[in-house]
């Protein structure tokens, strides 16, 4: 499920950045260095996706979050009484 997901977002993102516009050069950079920047970009956002989804998964499998949330609640809750 996690890969399936992860490689649907890949393409999306793969996809979106090949319908991009190509304008003209800026100057400074090659022609055929338009769209690295974007790519660039859009391959970060893939990691730091892939990334959350992990730590998101492995957090929910584990209950840690649950843990911790249960802690801060019994925390406030001490120190309204």
């Amino acid at each position: 499920m996690i890969m399936r997901t992860l490689a649907a977002l890949t393409t999306r993102c793969f996809l979106a950045i090949h319908r991009l516009p190509v304008g003209g050069a800026r100057p400074g950079r090659r022609a055929g260095d338009r769209g690295q920047t974007t790519a660039e970009y859009a391959l970060v956002i893939v990691g730091a996706a892939a990334v959350a989804l992990l730590l998101l998964t492995w957090a929910t499998g584990s209950g840690k979050i649950t843990s911790l949330l249960d802690k801060v609640v019994d925390t406030v809750a001490n120190m309204v009484n």
